[in-house]
């Protein structure tokens, strides 16, 4: 009778705890619903079986760390990218090509560099930003091909930061379909799979956004020593075990030689059948020492650059030197490293000569 009673009492409890478990989380579900929680980027070849975009017209919010800071909502133009104009044929646009720099999703379209370039060129030309965070140098290329070919554009600026070339390596975790194989250097399209059923039920909700969005959260983020250090910022104790290197996933700035050279080589035969009046590429971050394998990756490009009669256009100690002369900041914020608005108001106004149809 007794044993009967303490198992009528186990399944109450447990079912009231189960009750209350789901309550909750249906609280935090809605309460994180009206705050501006980033949403779905929802991502696919929606355009292009190269190229990862947004649905056409798709919109979502964005905002930083777990106090939401700098929200910001997007729409998607007509062809997935987050851009200040609709895209259409129009062969006297600029193409402005790159990653999170280029789509800055952190900021207002009105404050990208795409349309503080328009702004900073003498003669008026449409300027179409075509940025997609997550990518690389070759995936660069495939956009130019893209942009070219649909559009009919002859004008690109691409932006590159210092890993952009060795993660186009496979496997970097920075490719969204065109790369080399990190062994033979053969060409080889790396995909993003289609996402799964649980995958897109998660997209819809909040929590799992604010999780995996908001604290950058792995599977072990509900650790508690994990929760301290996203919350409060304190450090969880190191490691003694070093965990070895896989020398063809290596940082990616620290790629040089052979396969830097190839990249590099590959990225302008991918280009080569297109019709480019002008090529400008932007290195968004002050150059190594000299001799490091960063530096020699730039130089390799630069020597290519130069036999392929591109223009290759170094700010980023510029804009060092800029942000130490006027004591302002060029990052959106202490957490979040892209540039900011009088940054890419100051790239802008550096790259913008380069692009004069008479140059």
């Amino acid at each position: 009778m007794r044993l009967s009673y303490t198992k009528n009492s186990l399944r109450k409890t447990a079912l009231w705890t189960g009750c209350g478990t789901a309550a909750a989380f249906a609280i935090l579900e809605v309460t994180l619903q009206l705050l501006p929680v980033s949403t779905s980027s929802a991502t696919g070849y929606f355009v292009d079986p190269m190229l990862l975009t947004y649905p056409p017209k798709h919109q979502f919010s964005v905002a930083t760390g777990w106090n939401l800071a700098n929200a910001q909502t997007h729409r998607a133009n007509n062809y997935g990218f987050v851009a200040a104009r609709q895209f259409e044929k129009d062969p006297t646009a600029i193409a402005v090509i790159g990653d999170s720099f280029v789509e800055a999703s952190m900021l207002s379209t009105d404050e990208q560099l795409a349309t503080q370039l328009e702004q900073s060129l003498k003669t008026p030309s449409p300027v179409y930003s075509l940025g997609s965070p997550g990518s690389s140098m070759l995936d660069y290329a495939e956009r130019i091909r893209f942009a070219a070919t649909e559009f009919g554009i002859r004008r690109f600026v691409v932006v590159l930061e210092n890993g952009d070339i060795g993660q186009a390596l496979c496997g970097s975790g920075n490719i969204h379909a065109a790369c080399l194989d990190p062994k033979t250097l053969a060409r080889a399209i790396e995909r993003q799979p289609e996402p799964g059923a649980l995958k897109r039920l998660m997209r819809h909700l909040a929590l799992p956004q604010y999780l995996f969005s908001q604290l950058k959260a792995s599977m072990d983020v509900l650790r508690p020593e994990n929760l301290r250090q996203r919350i409060f910022g304190t450090r969880p104790k190191q490691a003694t075990e070093t965990v070895p290197v896989d020398p063809l996933h290596q940082d990616p700035r620290t790629i040089a030689g052979t396969r830097s050279q190839a990249v590099v080589t590959d990225f302008f035969a991918r280009i080569e059948p297109y019709a480019i009046d002008k090529l400008v590429i932007v290195w968004l971050q002050p150059n190594d020492v000299a001799g490091s394998p960063l530096a020699l990756t730039r130089a390799t490009l630069s020597e290519a650059a130069q036999t392929h009669k591109a223009i290759v256009v170094e700010v980023g100690s510029l804009i060092a030197d800029h942000e130490k002369q006027t004591g302002l900041s060029m990052h959106v914020s202490p957490q979040d490293g892209h540039l900011n608005k009088l940054a890419l108001q100051f790239v802008a106004k550096q790259i913008a000569p380069t692009l004069a149809q008479d140059n």
